[in-house]
């Protein structure tokens, strides 16, 4: 009975005891953190991760970490997207994305996207060990055989009903609608315009674009268009069109009533509008090379950033006069260059539209990873603040990707995407790359 009496003790005793802390993968202490929402910057929290989540944001944790970051002076922000790339050797791509903190893409189609392709880049998407952002994409091209971008981007990968899907009339996009549905894709590529610069195509015809947002409605799937002119954006507004892919060649006029009410008409569905300067940037490139010289790029891209050739030069000097018509400007410094677009994309974001950062990667002169740092710094020369700035490249992409549940800001509950910085980005966005680690699932990555 004695024996009894003293196990009964001890049971009693141990059961009293408070349940032991969390402990957790790994710790931030004492970080600055800008949440990506919007929000101030929260001053002197730690962050506990565990199991790739965020489980507690205090001023103090209890319980022990496997790994602890001292964030004493530093910076948090959310992994940043690129919602508008491009790549022909993602093995060799992703890692850059990572090496400058972009942990999530967006790719928007391309010559070797078939659906086998798009499986690869998913799957190498969603493993820790080799350094490679989240993979999310649309569909292949809906286009014409002759139009942008096979013709005006030739190469012998675009094959039809594999990487792109020449659209011969409208009875046949009920099938490849339905043929897409089948896959996760995040929505349908429409290319409607009519190319970067002369030669131009002709242009989708209206009925096409229609038909295929009338389509992709009944499988839930949202039309994501290439335009880059008024005239394109016109027809993707009144045919339905839900989210566009570039802002490049939109000029908006705000003593223009017609297009304003558009506009309003536009902003009730929601949409999502990609910014992609870059492309614009790097096609003007080879006629300014004093625009890359900074310490920031990759040994390959200095040396990248050097191949300028007499038809590269030839294509930026008939884009650069193109572009100064558009917006009527007579000089080319770049932030002349750049403040209309700027303008415009602070006017739609004043007004609620879901602005959303992408670069188009996939081009000579804009580079993985680092061109996204380059347009939110085009956004800044332009007037943006950077906490709208940051906005547009983490939560506002994860909005219109439908995972902002999981990802986009710094949230207890959601995926631990995050960049610790050494500077203040709130006081210039170029402290982005002030890069000190990148953390996917909440385990720090390599970096190149």
């Amino acid at each position: 009975m004695k024996q009894i009496g003293i196990l009964i003790i001890v049971v009693l005793v141990f059961s009293c005891r408070p349940e032991r802390s969390i402990e957790y993968d790994l710790v931030i202490s004492n970080v600055n953190i800008i949440d990506g929402t919007g929000n101030p910057l929260q001053e002197a929290i730690s962050v506990g991760i565990k199991d790739g989540k965020i489980k507690a944001l205090a001023k103090e944790l209890k319980g022990g970490a496997t790994t602890v970051l001292d964030g004493s002076g530093k910076y948090l922000i959310p992994g940043l997207f690129d919602c508008h790339i491009h790549t022909i050797d993602y093995q060799k791509d992703f890692p850059k994305f990572v090496h400058y903190g972009v942990t999530s893409v967006f790719i928007t189609g391309g010559s070797l996207c078939t659906d086998a392709y798009y499986a690869e880049m998913r799957k190498h998407g969603e493993q820790d060990s080799i350094p490679s952002p989240r993979v999310f994409h649309t569909s292949q091209h809906f286009s014409m055989e002759g139009r942008h971008p096979s013709k005006t981007y030739p190469s012998n990968t675009w094959r039809d009903g594999e990487s792109i899907f020449y659209l011969k009339d409208t009875l046949q996009i009920e099938g490849l609608v339905q043929r897409v549905a089948q896959y996760p894709n995040t929505g349908i590529k429409l290319t409607i315009e009519d190319g970067p610069a002369p030669p131009f195509v002709e242009r989708m015809p209206m009925k096409f674009v229609e038909k295929t947002v009338k389509e992709g409605e009944k499988y839930g799937l949202e039309v994501f268009a290439h335009v880059s002119d008024n005239i394109e954006l016109e027809m993707a507004i009144r045919a339905g069109v839900q989210n566009l892919v570039h802002f490049t060649g939109i000029d908006i006029d705000q003593k223009d009533s017609l297009q304003i009410e558009l506009l309003a008409e536009f902003r009730k569905r929601d949409p999502s509008w990609i910014t992609t300067m870059m492309i614009d940037k790097s096609f003007i490139y080879p006629l300014h090379p004093e625009w890359f010289t900074s310490e920031t790029l990759l040994p390959e891209y200095k040396t990248q950033a050097k191949r300028v050739t007499q038809k590269s030069k030839w294509f930026a000097t008939a884009y650069l006069n193109r572009y100064k018509e558009s917006y009527g400007l007579n000089d080319d410094d770049l932030p002349a260059l750049m403040t209309p677009q700027v303008r415009d994309i602070q006017y739609l974001y004043d007004r609620g539209f879901n602005m959303v950062l992408g670069t188009d990667i996939g081009g000579d002169f804009n580079f993985q990873g680092h061109s996204l740092h380059e347009e939110m710094q085009l956004l800044e020369m332009g007037g943006m603040s950077p906490l709208e700035i940051l906005k547009m490249g983490t939560i506002n992409a994860a909005k219109m990707l439908r995972v902002d549940d999981e990802l986009g800001s710094i949230e207890v509950g959601k995926l631990a995407d995050m960049i610790l910085l050494d500077r203040n980005p709130l006081e210039a966005i170029e402290h982005t790359l002030t890069i000190h680690t990148v953390i996917k699932n909440g385990k720090i990555q390599q970096r190149r």
